[in-house]
């Protein structure tokens, strides 16, 4: 997925509004929450994910959520959490997390932002595209353990399985 850039006019402006910009410029539709938040979906390569941005100014932090829905039976958690520790384990930025209450697995991860400083269109762009990337590439772990029957550990390295050249 390749996403429209927005120009940066160099003023350190709130993260959100830098990312309302670059919404709005794919032409994906989205709910501004407040001043400090922002909601939106994107449609993935395996499912529909939600995003949710949140800027924290009084600890300069920018917080990021990408979830998607998975109907998460509830005696399947401790499978669930052995699946989403192996996944982290690959990461390089953020982190997945599940919870026993919700049937959706969420991505997160949180950005520090210098006084002053602001986030450039690009960094925004490029925390989407990883947040996205990851998840398309960690969903079918979920499947393969939920739908196709394998145990946590081979629905990881099956899903997770990095490919080289082409066939």
């Amino acid at each position: 997925m390749t996403l429209v850039s927005t120009p940066f006019d160099g003023s350190p402006a709130n993260p959100v509004d830098q990312l309302e910009n670059l919404v709005a410029a794919n032409e994906w539709p989205f709910e501004r929450i407040g001043d400090d938040e922002i909601a939106f979906s994107i449609g993935g390569e395996h499912t529909q994910y939600h995003l949710w941005f949140g800027w924290r100014p009084d600890a300069s932090a920018l917080e990021f959520r990408c979830a998607f829905d998975l109907n998460l039976p509830e005696r399947r958690f401790t499978d669930i959490c052995e699946v989403v520790t192996r996944i982290n384990d690959q990461l390089w930025l953020g982190h997945f997390d599940a919870a026993p209450t919700d049937s959706s697995v969420t991505f997160r991860h949180t950005t520090i932002v210098a006084d002053g400083v602001g986030l450039a269109p690009a960094q925004l762009e490029m925390i989407v595209e990883i947040a996205l990337a990851s998840c398309d590439r960690a969903y079918p772990a979920f499947m393969l353990l939920l739908w196709g029957g394998k145990r946590p550990a081979d629905a990881v390295a099956f899903a997770m399985l990095e490919t080289v050249g082409e066939a």
